[in-house]
């Protein structure tokens, strides 16, 4: 039997289908060694490819983050109306199942190992349930290698996706990891990581940077021990990475001198704000800002690079949140600062205490994107808040902002730059057809 899965996408996106940030899936790839032997896989990424529906499937499974869940629900609205039946899962179907069941068969909820097997057993039975779940989070030893082979000839970038823990130790407010697993950290046993590590194939081509490993944990260094025994066996590999982690990373020097001699190239640090009290508000008080420039600079002394990610909107952010943070970026010499606009995510502590507060103004799910404001902030109106994170997104893509963050680093340029270069040609094009979301009524400020 034959089974499609698909990854949607949404033409809102910041990243969307640009060729600098198509990245490769590893959950549906996940999703597919988990397949029995007897069935057919085949994945279809809209980032680098359009759906065929009149290719024949027995079965479609459709992943689909927040806001492309429209485009997800539509893609399985055609094939049921072909007559194919269709199945959903990741982290937005898993907070709103019940939505998602009127546009499908079937829902996993969580993650799939353990559930896709045994849904696809009753599938042949014709005894498919409407809802899986697990009753526990499954072991994340033994899962195996992920089949590369499947994205062959697709056109993304030459990177590899591996993972090594799911989850994160901390809870902040605006983020859907905490509930989407569990509230625990849970690790893969570092041989095997290093197993799966000492298998990948090359990827071939005129590339200047290839062949670089993208660690999808959503914090690396959750677990010091393991990760102090992760990356020593790493070490031989003479690999490129990319990893993300919190700040409290700068704090342990043994882990960052294992980070460099392992091969990062770079680390995404959530920042989020330069406010001690607004960190506290949504339960990140283990940031410093009083320490934020001390701790790049560590991590620029081992030899990587820092993405530093920002969050705008949250309470009491003003309009002079964007000219502080823009000053920030420049003096602390930030390879790619990553912006975002607060955004409730279903699921999330923060999307109930909006809702609660009657401050959620935009109800299309494709808006939840990072760069729309989809509630009412207080400090400053929500379009003041919108053309401010345009107006700094501009600001730090232009060349000589650039320039300014490289001038006297030792960045690894080849790789920063045309991250740069991606993010300003995507800057450009979003701020073309930008358009704030207010309904007609809705509040500026509570």
């Amino acid at each position: 039997m034959n089974v499609l899965l698909v990854s949607p996408l949404t033409s809102k996106s910041l990243l969307g289908a640009d060729f600098y940030f198509r990245m490769p899936t590893l959950g549906l790839l996940r999703v597919a060694g988990a397949t029995p032997p007897d069935w057919t896989v085949t994945i279809l990424d809209e980032k680098v490819e359009p759906i065929d529906f009149s290719r024949p499937v027995d079965l479609v499974g459709i992943t689909g983050m927040t806001p492309a869940i429209d485009r997800a629900y539509a893609i399985a609205d055609a094939y049921r109306a072909r007559g194919v039946p269709v199945v959903m899962g990741g982290i937005h179907v898993s907070m709103n199942a019940a939505e998602a069941l009127a546009h499908c068969d079937a829902v996993v909820i969580g993650e799939a190992e353990g559930l896709w097997p045994r849904l696809l057993s009753d599938f042949g039975r014709g005894a498919m349930q409407r809802c899986y779940r697990h009753e526990a989070f499954p072991a994340l030893s033994s899962l195996g290698d992920p089949n590369w082979s499947l994205y062959d000839g697709k056109g993304y970038l030459p990177f590899h996706c591996v993972e090594t823990s799911r989850g994160c130790p901390h809870g902040c407010d605006f983020c859907s990891v905490t509930n989407y697993f569990g509230g625990c950290y849970r690790t893969r046993p570092p041989a095997e990581v290093e197993d799966e590590v000492r298998r990948l194939r090359p990827f071939e081509g005129r590339f200047i940077l290839k062949n670089v490993v993208f660690f999808v944990d959503d914090n690396i260094a959750g677990k010091r021990p393991h990760a102090r025994e992760l990356l020593a066996r790493l070490v031989p590999y003479r690999l490129k990475w990319l990893g993300q982690a919190s700040t409290t990373i700068a704090r342990d020097d043994e882990l960052l001198a294992l980070c460099r001699q392992s091969g990062c190239m770079g680390l995404l640090i959530g920042f989020e704000t330069l406010s001690r009290e607004k960190l506290k508000a949504v339960s990140k008080g283990f940031n410093d800002p009083d320490r934020y420039l001390e701790a790049i600079r560590k991590i620029h002394d081992y030899g990587i690079g820092v993405s530093g990610a920002f969050v705008f909107g949250l309470d009491g952010d003003d309009e002079g949140v964007f000219d502080r943070t823009y000053e920030f970026v420049q003096k602390a010499k930030l390879e790619s600062p990553y912006f975002s606009i607060l955004t409730p995510y279903p699921g999330t502590r923060l999307y109930q205490r909006l809702l609660a507060e009657g401050r959620i103004i935009d109800r299309d799910w494709s808006n939840y994107n990072t760069n729309n404001v989809v509630f009412a902030p207080r400090g400053m109106s929500a379009q003041q808040l919108f053309d401010g994170y345009y107006r700094l997104q501009n600001a730090v893509h232009t060349v000589p902002a650039i320039v300014q963050r490289f001038w006297g680093t030792t960045s690894k340029a080849n790789f920063w730059l045309p991250m740069n270069y991606g993010f300003r040609r995507s800057i450009k094009k979003l701020t073309a057809h930008a358009r704030p979301f207010r309904p007609a009524g809705a509040p500026e400020t509570p």
